[in-house]
């Protein structure tokens, strides 16, 4: 489950870096950001910890 989180939020972060290169969808670019911001959290806080 975290490796399919990682790569929504690694997709969600190279489609705001176009965005931000292209600036053509606005606002949507930065919602994509706080998405995958977003999903990179819930992995870390969800993840268990090695002992």
């Amino acid at each position: 489950m975290n490796s399919l989180l990682y790569t929504i939020a690694i997709i969600l972060v190279i489609g705001w870096a176009i965005g931000v290169f292209f600036t053509a969808a606005g606002n949507l670019i930065h919602i994509l950001l706080v998405i995958a911001i977003i999903a990179v959290l819930l992995g870390i806080i969800r993840r268990p910890n090695a002992v």
